[in-house]
């Protein structure tokens, strides 16, 4: 045995994961005044959380999802004074857009239902929402506005949070793969790549597309699988599109969406996504993705027709089969917990993600909504399922 397995390292909480979501956890658990380490296999902020468009929204999510979504667009307004950096995070708003009256109604009635869930839409025609925004296409017919939503720096924000937690007591580790994790009597191991050993009686799994793998070592199974999303940067042109705008299309190809920065950049996604590799940690980037979404971009903002794209990339993100992340504790062994899988959609709920789990984990119990997130969910409905089977 080494000496590193001699003296392990502890503390009240192991995190596996440095991205978006373990990194703002481990700051917010120290808030709550528990000791914390954080385990990264490369760097904080690198995979997912890293490269992803950025989006800051809560129109058109789950409407369970809301009230975890209202407490992270709090804590986004507060990040300065709350960690010390700013991660650009502007309130520009978000337009969600449709050409079809079938997308239209959806959007209509996503309006009526999330009033009671606390978020108040404005619904414009498309001629009303050209007079407030010019840059809206022609084609725009039917559009939700979000006033108060908007977007952040992806490359920015995570390792802000992990930077915040250090400040704050962390004992965060970087460049640290995890080999293996097991649990005693009372403590979570976690050994690293480098031979070193963590202990704590509790344990987060933060590890995005590779959360399904250590949940399997506890007996949770999840279908989820990696998948790699499309994003891509044009050359600068003068600054004028302040909110998000995005496509609420049912057609996949044409579900894109695009930001422009204050240095004038255009920053784009969606569409088709890519495949991905959990061993070599890569998302393929196919060009042909780029070629089909230009043309449903300039159906949103015409202007970017005329644009260089001058770089695209991908990022490995893990996509549950129903769409919605794992969150919450495990439902086979204490002490253990989830924040992973957020299919494509958990930037902006990050910092929530991070309060509220570190509220859990603390206190034993949140305000939040959990339930439509807990990992057991698919071993309850394939039960039911094979209780109402004829076959069964």
């Amino acid at each position: 045995m080494n000496d590193f397995a001699r003296d392990p390292v502890r503390a009240d909480v192991i995190v596996v994961g440095g991205g978006f979501m373990g990194a703002a956890t481990a700051f917010f658990l120290r808030t709550h005044g528990l000791s914390v380490i954080l385990l990264e296999r490369d760097l904080i902020g690198q995979a997912a959380s890293g490269t992803n468009f950025g989006n800051v929204r809560r129109q058109g999510r789950y409407l369970p999802q809301l009230p975890l979504a209202h407490r992270s667009r709090d804590i986004w307004g507060r990040l300065p004074e709350l960690i010390g950096e700013d991660v650009e995070f502007l309130p520009s708003g978000h337009l969600l857009v449709t050409t079809r009256s079938d997308d239209g109604a959806r959007l209509e009635q996503y309006a009526v239902d999330c009033k009671a869930w606390g978020l108040d839409l404005t619904m414009m025609t498309g001629d009303q929402a050209r007079a407030m925004f010019p840059m809206v296409g022609p084609e725009i017919h039917t559009v939700s506005y979000s006033p108060h939503d908007g977007h952040a720096n992806p490359r920015l924000a995570a390792p802000a949070f992990g930077r915040a937690a250090r400040r704050a007591g962390a004992h965060v580790v970087e460049q640290a793969p995890v080999l293996s994790i097991t649990k005693d009597s009372t403590d979570f191991i976690a050994e690293t790549a480098d031979g070193r050993v963590y202990r704590a009686p509790m344990l987060q799994v933060s590890s995005g597309a590779w959360g399904r793998k250590m949940a399997a070592l506890f007996g949770e199974d999840v279908p989820m699988a990696p998948q790699g999303p499309q994003m891509g940067v044009t050359e600068p042109m003068p600054y004028r599109v302040a909110p998000v705008i995005g496509s609420a299309s049912s057609v996949t190809d044409e579900g894109v969406y695009l930001r422009q920065v204050k240095r004038g950049n255009i920053v784009f996604g969606g569409g088709r996504r890519s495949t991905a590799d959990l061993e070599t940690k890569r998302a393929r980037l196919d060009p042909m993705n780029t070629l089909r979404q230009m043309p449903q971009l300039a159906r949103l903002l015409p202007a970017i027709a005329r644009l260089r794209v001058i770089r695209t990339w991908s990022g490995v993100e893990g996509y549950v089969q129903d769409s919605l992340p794992i969150m919450g504790p495990s439902e086979r062994v204490s002490g253990l917990f989830y924040a992973f899988g957020f299919c494509g959609h958990g930037f902006q709920l990050g910092p929530g993600v991070g309060a509220t789990m570190a509220e859990l984990i603390a206190t034993g119990h949140t305000d939040i909504p959990l339930e439509p997130f807990r990992v057991g969910r698919f071993q309850r409905n394939a039960a039911n399922a094979a209780a109402y089977s004829p076959h069964a």
